[in-house]
This record gives structure tokens, C-alpha cells and sequence, in this order.
């Protein structure tokens, strides 16, 4: 995979490839579609909620989770809802295995609806996915901006517009050394669907 080069202000970043690689146009433009349409009219979207300043919101997103039927999963102490694969997913998963050589047992879908629609700063860092996380992320519809900025300091902070088609992969070190999001937008924007690729912590297996 090739190394991920991005613009920022008046110089050249080359982001490391210990941290970051990105590969636009891992899934074909037609794929791409095919998959978006049947996520957006098949996928069992719910909407959550967050504790933000001691109040209960309503998360702005869709959500869905995807794995083991027959297992519990948990993040950051909740329980999860989690819908069997499909086949579609399965396939996904076994191509960016094959590509990353990397191994992974759940995935969850964003759905973000318009430009309300976003997730604020954040690290993944919850226990149950390890000291040191890879994620894979597969973007489809609407481009977005993924923002990343450096834990230790706010103002190193650069933008990845997120291609239709394409395959971020979060290395170990990145959910320890940097914060990512994506932000709200004033402009009018389609639906974008983005699936994280992950490897949590099974629990025992329910009654």
C-alpha cells in the first residue's frame, strides 16, 4: 500500500506509514454503489445516545453492528446489538483482510444522513479493543472530511477527504497519539456511510 501524502497549509505532508495508509478506489465505482444502495434499504439503523455535560443527546448518526450473533460484545461498558453478517459484509471483511493482513471480527456502520450529521474528536481507545487498535475504515456516498490532530498538540492537525470507494487503515499507534472526526457541515450533503472494520474482545457466549 502506498504511503498517504496529503496537502497542508503551504507544505507537503507525508503522513507515516506506521500510523496511516489510505487507498482510494479500493472497492470499483459500481461495487461502491451497488453496496452503498443495499446498506442505506437493508441495514437495521438505530440511533443512539451519548452523555455529553452531565446530559443524554441523541448521537448524531445512524449506527448498526454487525458479528457473531451468539456473542456479546460490549464497548466502553455498554452492551451491543449485533446483527449476523450478511454476505456482503463477510466478503468486504475477507478483501480487507487479504489486503492489510490484518484479522477482524465485527464492524459497525455509521450512517451519516446529512451535514448534521458527525462525530466529535475522539480516540478509540476503549478496552475491549486492545492496547493498540487497527481499524479499517470503508467509506461509501458522500465525501467527507476526516480531521486528525495530535493529542499533545491541538494545532498539528491535518484533513483527509474520504473518497467514495476507499480504505482507511487506522494503524496501532494512531489511537494513541492522535484524536479523529468528522465535523458538521453547513453545506448541503448526501448520505455517506462509513463501516469500521474492528477486532473486539469477545465475551462468553450468552445463554
Amino acid at each position: 500500500m502506498n504511503q498517504l501524502s496529503l496537502f497542508d497549509s503551504d507544505e507537503y505532508f507525508q503522513f507515516p506509514e506506521d500510523l496511516l495508509e489510505y487507498i482510494p478506489g479500493f472497492l470499483d465505482e459500481k461495487k461502491a454503489d451497488q453496496l452503498e444502495e443495499k446498506l442505506l434499504e437493508k441495514t437495521p439503523w438505530q440511533q443512539g445516545t451519548q452523555r455529553i455535560h452531565n446530559k443524554t443527546v441523541r448521537t448524531p448518526r445512524l449506527t448498526a453492528w454487525y458479528g457473531k450473533e451468539s456473542r456479546l460484545y460490549c464497548l466502553g461498558g455498554n452492551e451491543l446489538t449485533v446483527n449476523q453478517w450478511t454476505p456482503e459484509l463477510l466478503n468486504l471483511k475477507k478483501k480487507i483482510e487479504k489486503a492489510t493482513g490484518h484479522q477482524f471480527n465485527t464492524v459497525l456502520l455509521n450512517l451519516y444522513r446529512d451535514g448534521n450529521d458527525s462525530v466529535a474528536w475522539h480516540r478509540d481507545k476503549e478496552s475491549e479493543l486492545g492496547d493498540r487498535p487497527v481499524i479499517a475504515s470503508v467509506s461509501l456516498g458522500q465525501v467527507r472530511n476526516f480531521d486528525f490532530r495530535k493529542v499533545t498538540d491541538h494545532k498539528l492537525k491535518h484533513s483527509l477527504a474520504l473518497q467514495h470507494g476507499s480504505l482507511l487503515l487506522m494503524k496501532e499507534n494512531l489511537q494513541t497519539e492522535w484524536e479523529h472526526r468528522i465535523a458538521k457541515s453547513v453545506k448541503l450533503l448526501q448520505p455517506r456511510i462509513n463501516l469500521t472494520f474492528r477486532m473486539v474482545h469477545e465475551l462468553p457466549e450468552t445463554p
